[in-house]
């Protein structure tokens, strides 16, 4: 099997999940297997950021509400938003109710329809209701719930882009990651983003560790959930139900990081 170099695998990763000034120099199934296992590493860095920039907010005197909004902002300012554009697809294709091919070409169509609208909506504020019960927590505890969602978002892809999940279309990104990951290496990708981040929720106490543990796990289940009734529904993955999945993940993780 040809391995893929790790810069290869780095620039596709930052280069094609954020808008990050990184070239991507290969498109080819090698480089994109990389680029997915690095992944919840470009997630690391969104997030470092989205906490960097809600941490700022907060020191200049903004409430806990508006540092949470700017947190959510960044990562679907670091992503041109494609994340939230695919969870929204996602939701139209499926709640359109129709075959897969129909469906498939409704998530294709430039515009969003109620279903997309709805999903967007309750999602965003899921997200910023649980980061701004964070921040109320502590600045330490919100600032650690952005960077866990935001790394399991990208761990969700991983995961989703495992061996043995097909792609719905023969064109587009999701069918040039569809399948690329060994299963082994998205296990191990997955026990080492959430021993990383049990080993930062540590640093506020032994709760802590447990919970951001947890909620690693309840997003990646979250997100599989999703993927294999897509997978039922369409006959495979597309790059709209990678960011479908992406979504599921970190407002899942914000959810339970909320709790308790």
């Amino acid at each position: 099997m040809l391995r893929t170099p790790s810069p290869d695998g780095l620039r596709f990763a930052f280069g094609t999940l954020t808008v990050l000034p990184v070239k991507v120099t290969r498109w080819d199934r090698p480089a994109a297997r990389g680029g997915m296992l690095w992944a919840p590493l470009a997630g690391l860095t969104v997030g470092v950021l989205a906490a960097g920039v809600g941490l700022l907010l907060l020191a200049l005197g903004a409430g806990t509400l508006l540092a949470a909004v700017a947190t959510a902002a960044v990562p679907a300012v670091l992503t041109r938003g494609l994340h939230l554009d695919g969870l929204a697809d996602t939701a139209d294709g499926l709640g359109s109710g129709k075959p897969a091919e129909d469906a498939l070409r409704i998530m294709k169509q430039s515009d969003i329809g109620p279903f997309g609208v709805l999903t967007l909506l309750f999602a965003l504020l899921a997200q910023v209701a649980a980061l701004a019960q964070t921040y109320d927590g502590s600045w330490t505890r919100g600032a650690l719930a952005a960077v866990v969602s935001a790394t399991a978002a990208r761990l969700a892809l991983t995961t989703a882009a495992r061996a043995g999940v097909p792609a719905a279309r023969p064109e587009g990104l999701g069918a040039a990651v569809a399948g690329g990951v060994p299963v082994g290496g998205a296990l191990a990708v997955a026990a080492v983003v959430t021993l990383a981040g049990a080993a930062a929720g540590a640093f506020l106490g032994p709760h802590d560790a447990l919970r951001t543990a947890l909620a690693v796990g309840c997003a990646v289940a979250a997100a599989e959930l999703l993927l294999r009734h897509c997978v039922r529904r369409f006959g495979g993955v597309t790059g709209d139900v990678f960011g479908g999945v992406a979504e599921t993940a970190a407002t899942t993780a914000l959810v339970v990081l909320a709790l308790g």
